[in-house]
Formats: C-alpha cells, structure tokens, sequence
C-alpha cells in the first residue's frame, strides 16, 4: 500500500509521527510506521513563505555558504561563513528551539497552534538566539571579557554552535558578537524553510537618552570618553521573507530581526520582525519595535568636547550619517549588494525628508501637530556644525591599507576657506575601539601647530608605528585617530577616521578534486608577518559536506616570518558545493 500525505499550507510545522491502526476480525492493533517532519514552503504560492524567484530560493534557502560584512563604512571587510542547516541534527536541533521558546508569546505550548505562523515562529526563533533568561543559544560577554569561554570571532559557521547548545543540556554557549548570532539565525530560518539573510548596517547608534541623537565626548588630546550613548562601528541582523498577515500583507516581503539585545530604554531586548519597507516610508504605529530601528538608521551625531570646568563645548566636524551601506551577500555570488535603498531614501531627497518628519511625529508625539519647520529647528540642535561653518575643511586620508606588522600612513588635508590666515593648535591621538562603540586604550598622542594662509591646502603626513599600536590591539582590529583644536584657538574643530587592520591571510589549496566518499587532501599555509613570535596559534577548520566536526591543528609557537603549513586528510560525506572555512588564532589576535 503507498500511502501520501498532502499537509495543507497552513498546516503547523514540526515533527509528525505517521501511525496506521488496523481492525480485524473485532481486533484492533496499532503499528507506527514512522515519522516525517513539516516545514514552511517557499516553494508554494499558498504559504506566507512563498519566494517567486527561484534563483533567490536557492541563495535564501538552499545554500549553505554566506559572508559576513565587517569592518567601517569606508573599509568593509567580510569573512565566510558555514550556516550548515542541511547537516545532520540540525533540523531537530531547530525544532528544539522552537520548544525551548514555545513560552515566549503563549503560555503553555499544548495547542501548538502558532506554529503555522512565520512572524511567531520567527519572533520565538529571535528571542531564543540571545535574549532568553537561561536557555538561550549563545550569550555576548559582559564589557568584552570572554577569557571564561570561546573568542566571539573564532567561529567559523552555526553548526558547532547549535550542536554545542543542544548537546550542553541548552545552555547558552560562550561567546558571540552581533554578527555570529544574526548567522544562527539565519541558520535555524533557512532550516525551517523561511528564505533569510544576514544584514550589516555601518555607523549603527545606542542611545538610551534620545532615540534620534547619538552623543560622542572627548577630552582635549582628543581621546573618545566612555559614555552612556555607543555607536557601533557596524552591526548585523537577519532579513526573513514572510506575508504579514497581520498587516494583511498578500504578497512576501522582508522583515527585519535583530537578535541582538540592545537598550531601549525598557532594559535589553531583541527587536522585530519589522517590515523593511515600513522603516523607509517612516510608518512606525502598526509594527514591532519599528521606531527603534529607525532611530538607529536616521541619528543624527553630536560631538561634543569635555572641558577641565566640567562643561562641554559643540566641536565643529564632518561625521558620516547613521545607517550606512547596508550591505549583505548577492544572490548566485560573493559580491557584497548594497541595500541601504530598501531602508532609507537617498539623503536629502525630498521623500527622505518627509518620511524623517512621519516618523519623528510617531517618535516624539509631542510634535504631531507641529510643523516641519519647527521639527527642523528641534534637528538642528541635535547636530554638530559643519567644519566648513568654522572656515576650515579637514579630512584623514589613508595612505595605505595596513595589515597586522605594518605601520599605517594617513595624509592629514587642511583647506583655509577664507580669505584670512588661520593658525591653529591641534591634539592628536590614537586608540582602540571596539566593534560596539567601546572605546578601549589611548596609545598615541601628538601635538602640531598648522598655520595656514588664506585659502591655502596643506597636505600632513602622519606615521603610527606596529610597534605603538601592535600591543594594544588584540582582537579588537580598529583603531580611531583623532585631531582637535586648542579651545583657546576659538572653534573647536574635530576631525576623525576609524581604521581597520587586516589580518593576515590564510590561504585553503586543494590538492584533490574532492570526490563522494573518496579520500582527498587540502594544504593550509600562513605565514607569520610580524617581527615577532606568535604564541599559542591554533588553526581551526570547518568543511561543508568534508569533515563532520571542526578540526583544531595546534601550530605552537610561529617566528618571525615563519611560514606554517598542514595538510589535513579528509573524506567527503556528502553531494554538493564543499567549501573549506580556516580560522587562524594566536595570543595577538
């Protein structure tokens, strides 16, 4: 007998078990034959799942290979990343964790009813990445102190870590960053049969004070001042395509879900799903957590100085707006898109604008009846002025592009836009900064006079050795430099730049074609840049459909310029595109 089950579109999705009870002869007997799981479908044009495009299927769904954007605005960096959601396990691991959330929107989970709804399954798939009081998949440590577990930026793909959750008796596993846990979700979404993707946004703002302004002081050297208000140099979250038949959506779109927990103002939480489109036009009463996420695309930034007497001076500078090159992987390519247009208009155009008025009103309903001019008068206060304001233009230009070893060279350029000669005195320093906004070591400072004659472009060259930057630097690959004016030489003007220092490649060479369950071999070469040893390096490999469980090489010790390299021997398990991830670690970085 051949029996077919035909789940409607709206049947719950989970694990069935398939039992067949026969009567005979006035006996009744039970047999189960098995079991069989459901999954949302993005395939059928009846679930609130459905992708038309097939291309975008198979990169939203299909694939397990994708990149995560890091870095600053103008240095994106990227590394590739396993979400491995067709391994084995992987899929009751997923299921797991709707289980382990169930409790999140309804109080028992008996009915399992919302189980045929993506926005509350991917609103318990969110919560359960990071924001859950004892069981949730990974944790972030506390004011970056990750000694009692794994350096965030160690792993490779999502598959050790749901298994390491899963296998720990669901204990969060220690520890992650905003980007791996936008990717485990992302894993556990794909798994589930809703197409998503991992998002980075540049120049991303936590203010608890003012949703719409993000505050930054400095002392007179030029040094970043911890404060309550942070802005991240970049930050990740997830995209999933659903029908919000709550918004009584027909069609798919993508929705915004950061399972990241950030301040708002009501303690941490994670934030969505919030329609993409929705945070573009400004319409923020009829969706989760809309207006935050506007906030943190649309801030506008405050520089401020902190003078001996206790008060604090508006510095004149030329920042970069919040909300920067969103970017995320192309559909069939590891070409970076960037989608900043699906979540805000261009700057300055006249539908940004007017979508910045509608949400302000939703933000601050104190001005819902106010006009746009009064809201423009309430926005300039929460700017800085212009360095063209002050008659001075000033820009950090860099020279190189510095990798771990290498001194790094900026042109500092200073144009007199007035008719007057100007002679300013200038702090300068250097310091690290955290992915987050944290701002870590001061380890460099410098003093210069500049005089300049009317209308007069100068060009400085500035120099900040390995050797002052390489101790500080650690895991932590980006540093802010820094120049401020004297207060007594009148406005105080501030120029800045974020730089990233690469890390040295590791280079993947197959030496086999890798062929179904036939041994085949893989060199890994890295070779040491600095003028000094590397300690305690370990080399930590992940194979798509190669190896089964990450593989760690211990390398010991590396000399200078030393060249390491290790032939791994693996048999591929399974059909399909391999891709060899290798992640290189040491007591620097």
């Amino acid at each position: 007998i051949n029996v077919s089950v035909f789940p409607p579109s709206n049947a719950c999705i989970g694990r069935y078990i398939f039992n067949m009870q026969v009567t005979s002869c006035g006996h009744t007997y039970q047999r189960c034959l098995g079991d069989f799981y459901v999954l949302f479908n993005p395939w059928c044009a009846d679930d609130p799942v459905y992708m038309d495009n097939q291309v975008h299927r198979e990169e939203y769904v299909l694939n397990e290979h994708g990149i995560l954007y890091e870095g600053v605005h103008k240095h994106i960096t990227s590394r590739p990343w396993h979400f491995g959601q067709f391994e084995d396990g992987i899929l009751d691991i997923c299921l797991k964790v709707l289980d382990m959330g169930a409790s999140y929107h309804h109080g028992s989970d008996r009915d399992h009813c919302w189980r045929n709804d993506p926005v509350h399954v991917s609103m318990v798939v969110n919560h359960m990445i990071s924001s859950h009081n004892t069981n949730s998949i990974m944790k972030i440590p506390e004011n970056n102190d990750y000694l009692k577990g794994t350096k965030p930026f160690s792993w490779n793909g999502s598959v050790p870590i749901l298994q390491q959750w899963y296998n720990g008796r669901c204990r969060p596993v220690r520890y992650g960053y905003c980007g791996s846990l936008a990717a485990v979700m992302c894993t556990v979404m794909r798994c589930l049969g809703i197409p998503s993707r991992v998002v980075t946004n540049f120049c991303f703002p936590c203010s608890i004070e003012n949703p719409l302004g993000i505050n930054e002081t400095f002392d007179c050297t030029g040094k970043n001042l911890c404060g309550k208000d942070k802005l991240w140099r970049y930050h990740c979250w997830n995209e999933s395509w659903m029908a919000r038949r709550d918004l009584n959506q027909c069609c798919g779109d993508w929705q915004c879900l950061d399972p990241t927990p950030l301040e708002t103002g009501r303690g941490l939480a994670c934030s969505g799903p919030t329609w993409v489109r929705s945070i573009r036009e400004g319409e923020l009463d009829f969706d989760y957590d809309g207006h935050h996420l506007f906030s943190r695309l649309n801030s506008n930034y405050v520089g401020w100085l902190s003078q001996n007497n206790a008060r604090k001076a508006k510095l004149f500078c030329d920042t970069w707006p919040c909300g920067q090159h969103l970017s995320t992987k192309s559909v069939g390519s590891d070409q970076c898109e960037d989608i900043t247009g699906t979540y805000k208009y261009e700057l300055g155009s006249l539908k940004s604008k007017e979508a910045y008025y509608r949400a302000y009103r939703r933000i601050h309903p104190g001005y819902c009846n106010a006009s746009n001019c009064h809201i423009d008068r309430e926005l300039s206060t929460l700017r800085s002025p212009f360095l063209s304001d002050s008659g001075v233009n000033m820009r950090l230009k860099m020279a190189n592009c510095p990798m771990y070893g290498e001194d790094v060279q900026l042109h500092w350029l200073l144009e007199n836009l007035r008719n007057e000669p100007k002679n300013l005195n200038f702090n300068l320093c250097a310091q690290i900064i955290t992915y987050n906004g944290c701002p870590m070591d001061q380890f460099w400072k410098d003093k210069v006079n500049v005089i300049l004659g009317p209308r007069e472009v100068k060009k400085i060259p500035l120099c900040i050795s390995y050797n002052q930057y390489g101790p500080h630097l650690c895991d932590h690959n980006i540093m802010k430099v820094v120049a401020v004016s004297d207060p007594e030489c009148g406005d105080v003007l501030m120029v800045s730049r974020d730089i990233v220092i690469n890390r040295p490649p590791v280079i993947v060479k197959f030496l086999s074609q890798p062929r179904l369950k036939v041994p085949c071999t893989a060199e890994i070469s890295f070779c040491n840049p600095l003028q000094e040893d590397m300690k305690n390096c370990i080399m930590t490999l992940e194979g798509c459909g190669l190896f089964k469980e990450p593989m760690t090489i211990d390398l010991g010790t590396l000399a200078s310029n030393q060249q390491a390299r290790t032939v791994v021997e693996f048999t591929p398990y399974r059909l399909g595109k391999h891709r060899l991830l290798a992640n290189f670690g040491c007591h620097k970085f």
